[in-house]
């Protein structure tokens, strides 16, 4: 054969391997840039997804309480936990002591101040809650003194607006219930939807606890 056909056929062998060549990389490189550009979407996407379960489960229920001697305090972090809600303390300036709070001893300051209605103007460190106007439920926990709320709640209750807000009390006592405690905050509010309350005794089972929580979350 003529050396210089041979060389003719070897040069577009050639030519044409060079062109499969090119071709085959180029399409590889067109189908990373389409597995790209599906990564981004799908990152995307998941982001979107994570903003829309981020905005549905932001806080709207508000968890308020007082605590004499611990019980209400344990009793509202575990209601806030399981209703994801925030929580707020009713703090007194002046604190009370467990003298304070001896009421089998006469002239205790709990016992001067159930005899004198005048002394129950206790005063608070905040009745602000941040961001109050952005929470659409309310609850509210205290002690039973006397049959009634702790009378430093009715303070809290006293300064602020409960318009358009579901209220619901809820107290933990050694053996009174909550009587008409709830009502007579909704009578010094003169605002709100308030709804029926809880007792719970001073120290309350965790399922009887999220029983109660779980039966608000069904009822909305």
């Amino acid at each position: 054969m003529n050396k210089n056909l041979i060389a003719g056929i070897i040069l577009i062998l050639v030519i044409v391997a060079l062109v499969i060549g090119g071709y085959l990389l180029f399409g590889n490189n067109n189908n990373e840039s389409v597995n790209t550009n599906n990564e981004d979407i799908t990152n995307n996407t998941t982001t979107a997804e994570e903003n829309n379960n981020t905005n549905s489960t932001e806080k709207n229920t508000l968890v308020v309480y007082f605590s004499a001697q611990g019980h209400t305090k344990e009793v509202s972090e575990k209601i806030a936990n399981n209703l994801n809600a925030d929580i707020f303390e009713i703090t007194p300036v002046d604190e009370y002591t467990s003298e304070d709070l001896d009421w089998t001893t006469d002239g205790s300051r709990v016992n001067r101040e159930h005899e004198d209605e005048s002394l129950r103007n206790i005063e608070l460190v905040s009745t602000n809650v941040p961001n109050w106007e952005n929470y659409d439920t309310i609850l509210i926990g205290y002690p039973i003194w006397w049959g009634i709320a702790a009378w430093l709640v009715n303070t809290f209750v006293e300064s602020n607006d409960f318009t358009n807000k579901t209220v619901i009390p809820f107290c933990t006592s050694t053996s009174s219930g909550l009587g008409q405690s709830g009502e007579l905050l909704e009578q010094q509010t003169g605002s709100g939807d308030w709804r029926e309350g809880h007792r719970f005794s001073s120290n309350p089972s965790d399922s009887e606890i999220n029983d109660w929580t779980d039966s608000l979350l069904s009822s909305n």
